[in-house]
């Protein structure tokens, strides 16, 4: 069934109400400075079981958390993409998890139709990383560029993972889909792709700050709007909760998760040092918002709304 004729239908309708498609696909909050305007836009949520990444956290801590945040056996985290136009410039950060990865995700076209714009109009898309839910919409349901005219940037080293015919017998047995998935897709687009290293200036005002752990090569970028930074973190910063209060925490969604905690932690210091807005993937009301510094070491994520 075509994407908009299913969420017309009944079948859409009954995976809202149990809380397996978002509500509405759209922007959710946007941060403006002379003509650049930035927006959080939806492609969905994931659903994941809870113990899938915290079930390593000291019980004590995780009762704690369930309790603070609400939250559930299930888990819906919100895939948050971050859309920024500056002029002739239209620059979007990961491009969702196309049709084909879970059916709860996959509504960025769908979202980004309802805004105006249309796939022909993206000039830049910037990959933080190519796991399922940033880059498997590279494609259309047909099997072509879903950005025809974007210049595809990403971080050499996430590049040369993926590509690399190795890491399918490396990256573990629930991760082979990943790899297959993910070569596939880069492999048809590779003509659009250009390959930077940390600290390059991909587009004017957005500097790549490497960050790995989740993925060997991820990358996140700081964006600049007038007087005020924005870090668009990808999943360095996995979600709103324990990757804040406890960045240090290794992650069970991290392939290396020592890794993935210091590239948290120096993100975190960071954004409070250079008071940065968060323009977080995974991250609740939105996603974009302030890291605070709390008195025991960690931060709390504050939404801007």
């Amino acid at each position: 069934m075509h994407r908009r004729l299913f969420l017309q239908s009944g079948i859409a309708a009954a995976l809202v109400a149990q809380g397996l498609l978002p509500r509405r696909a759209l922007a959710v909050n946007s941060f403006e400075a002379g003509s650049a305007r930035l927006d959080m836009v939806s492609d969905g949520n994931l659903v994941l079981p809870f113990d899938s990444t915290l079930e390593q956290l000291p019980a004590e801590f995780l009762a704690e958390l369930r309790a603070r945040y609400g939250l559930s056996d299930q888990m819906t985290p919100p895939c948050n993409h971050t859309l920024l136009r500056d002029g002739d410039r239209t620059v979007l950060f990961d491009v969702g998890a196309g049709f084909d990865f879970m059916p709860s995700a996959g509504m960025l076209p769908d979202t980004l139709d309802e805004m105006g714009v249309a796939p022909e109009d993206i000039t830049h898309l910037v990959i933080t990383h190519a796991h399922p839910d940033h880059i498997w919409g590279l494609l259309d349901d047909f099997d072509e560029p879903f950005l025809p005219n974007a210049q595809i940037i990403m971080g050499r080293a996430e590049w040369d993972y993926w590509m690399d015919p190795a890491t399918i017998d490396t990256i573990g047995a629930e991760r082979q889909s990943f790899a297959v998935g993910a070569a596939r897709r880069l492999e048809i687009v590779a003509d659009q792709v250009v390959l930077i290293e940390d600290g390059a200036e991909v587009v004017p005002g957005v500097q790549a700050v490497a960050s790995p752990g989740h993925t060997p090569g991820h990358m996140s970028y700081q964006v600049q709007l007038g007087g005020q930074g924005v870090l668009v973190t990808g999943d360095a910063i996995g979600n709103g909760h324990v990757a804040f209060e406890r960045p240090e925490f290794a992650s069970a969604a991290d392939q290396d998760p020592q890794l993935g905690a210091a590239s948290r932690v120096a993100l975190l210091d960071r954004i409070t040092a250079d008071n940065l807005l968060v323009a977080g993937f995974h991250v609740h009301d939105g996603g974009l918002g302030r890291a605070e510094k709390l008195a025991d070491g960690g931060y709390r994520f504050n939404p801007e709304i």
